[in-house]
């Protein structure tokens, strides 16, 4: 399966002890995309575990429960492709 994620952010971010969470240990770094703490994880990904292998989904922004599988995703060019 594929997800179809669009990222605002042009840098990292660099994580210190700040980021450390006391009770719970570890900092956990978002995969999947979805988390509301991006790039945290906050536990969204559990709406991923009945995707089907071979099929891209898109995560509409604030609605994770409600996905769409997508048939194709179609670029614009940009003018330096079109000699512009």
């Amino acid at each position: 399966m594929s997800r179809l994620v669009e990222l605002e952010e042009t840098g990292p971010l660099k994580l210190d002890e700040s980021d450390l969470n006391a009770k719970k240990g570890n900092v956990a770094i978002c995969q999947c995309g979805l988390a509301e703490t991006f790039p945290f994880c906050d536990g969204t990904h559990r709406t991923t575990r009945s995707e089907t292998d071979g099929v891209c989904y898109h995560y509409p922004d604030d609605e994770a429960d409600s996905r769409r599988e997508v048939d194709h995703v179609v670029y614009k060019e940009s003018d330096s492709d079109t000699g512009q």
